[in-house]
């Protein structure tokens, strides 16, 4: 366990406010430049990953790190360290000023600000924090349990960390956060490689982690997709489970840009200039925001920049209420800045996944999306595929599996072509492993290009 010496005292990577407070104070004092920014940053956690139903690794790691940013004038420099006595502190506070007389000055530069209020987050659960190589052990083991009564093999992954970071200026602006997080994903395959089927969830809190009824509904997919049919692509009614739509949605979130927006470079650009702040550009079923508080997906209270955060809708009934504007660029657009988030949050509806199928009279139910790549930035054309369990309905219910398929569609389209939204539900990306509040979705036109023979 990695431990810091200060004051004679040992602090652990998960610091406390205080103890941050009086390590960052420290470093500051030692500043000779016109501004000075000090971060500190710890995680304490483990994983384990197995595949063919062993475990193949496993480990725990812990990491504590201080970043000293100092400019004069507009020029900055950066340093790291993870010693942490006065003679260190002082050595890396005079590198990063070193290295600021030597850096290009940054045109774009905004002073630091100063003190800002924040309120408390509840990012934080001791039960994920707590967890333990037996802990992390116990949850694959039911994993595992299943994949053997399903004769089925797995390959699947966990993880769990407890975050602390903390930011401290010559402005008088402190931040600190501390969170949590487990991640787990199973993919589950027949002995011949022809079915597969997929399963993800990620939590602040372990409590909420239920592996082995995640892997039974990898199971159930592996074995209902094997014997796939092809059937000719085109335009399909689909239905996409919440891990379908959140490799879509990820894609469009990261859009609420305005500076990218002004420059002409995304979706959110106007053919003849400016945003599309303001303009119906989705369904009016369609409502995406951010809120630190939400129970399910809380997040940080503060931005990176400095900002305090609160709940701020993006996408209201289909209308862009508002794009995040850097500090910079709001000085540039005589506005005001709107910090990016730390989540996004769909809205849904009531139905659950069964009812949304019983309801569909001819359509596809999409488990996964994969492999997906940015056909145009303009539009947001994108294109994948679909893995790990594709099956038709036919008069409400599932007939059989199909082969899968090669797509090309924008999730902005996409969203203008919402039938019916279901329950919302937390699910995970394991590209970026970040975690999203979507509910699964019924599309109309949804358009299929090509088939793949990939499972």
């Amino acid at each position: 366990m990695f431990s810091m010496c200060l004051c004679g005292e040992k602090i652990m990577a998960l610091f406390t406010k205080d103890e941050a407070q009086a390590l960052l104070k420290k470093a500051l004092s030692f500043s000779k430049a016109d501004e000075c920014e000090v971060s500190l940053n710890g995680s304490e956690g483990g994983n384990i990953r197995y595949a063919k139903n062993a475990i193949s690794t496993a480990g725990d790691i812990t990491t504590l790190s201080l970043a000293v940013s100092s400019t004069f004038g507009k020029k900055t420099g950066t340093a790291t360290i993870n010693e942490f006595d006065d003679a260190s502190l002082q050595k890396v506070v005079q590198r990063s000023e070193e290295l600021a007389q030597l850096a290009p000055e940054n045109p774009e530069h905004m002073p630091l600000l100063g003190p800002q209020e924040f309120k408390e987050s509840i990012t934080y659960a001791p039960s994920t924090a707590a967890m333990t190589p037996d802990s992390r052990a116990d949850a694959v083991a039911k994993s595992l349990k299943v994949s053997e009564d399903a004769k089925l093999e797995a390959a699947g992954y966990i993880e769990n960390s407890a975050n602390a970071v903390a930011i401290m200026n010559s402005k008088g602006l402190f931040c600190y956060n501390r969170d949590t997080d487990v991640i787990f994903s199973v993919t589950m395959r027949n002995a011949e490689g022809t079915a597969s089927g997929y399963a993800a969830r990620g939590f602040n809190d372990v409590n909420k982690l239920d592996t082995l009824t995640a892997t039974k509904i990898a199971a159930t997919k592996a074995n209902g997709s094997l014997g796939a049919r092809a059937i000719e692509p085109g335009k399909y009614t689909v239905i996409l489970e919440p891990v379908a739509a959140t490799y879509m949605l990820e894609n469009m979130f990261r859009g609420f840009d305005a500076r990218s927006a002004d420059e002409g470079r995304s979706f959110m650009s106007k053919p003849g200039g400016g945003n599309r702040l303001g303009d119906q550009l989705m369904d009016e079923k369609v409502t995406i925001y951010s809120d630190p508080f939400n129970p399910d997906l809380p997040s940080a209270t503060w931005s990176r920049e400095g900002f305090p955060q609160g709940r701020i809708n993006w996408v209201e009934k289909g209308v862009v209420k508002n794009l995040a504007y850097s500090r910079y660029w709001a000085q540039q657009k005589n506005v005001q800045p709107v910090p990016f988030p730390n989540n996004y949050i769909m809205e849904g509806g009531t139905a659950s996944l069964e009812d949304m199928i019983k309801s569909t009279e001819r359509g596809i139910l999409v488990s996964r999306l994969w492999y997906i790549r940015l056909v145009d930035a303009q539009t947001l054309l994108l294109t994948g595929l679909t893995r790990d369990g594709t099956f038709f309905i036919d008069n409400g219910e599932i007939k059989f599996p199909v082969k899968n398929f090669r797509f090309n569609e924008s999730p902005v389209i996409m969203l203008n072509n919402v039938e019916e939204l279901g329950k919302v539900e937390r699910s995970i990306s394991v590209e970026s492993y970040r975690s999203y509040l979507v509910p699964p979705m019924k599309i109309r036109d949804f358009t299929f290009t090509s088939l793949s023979d990939a499972v």
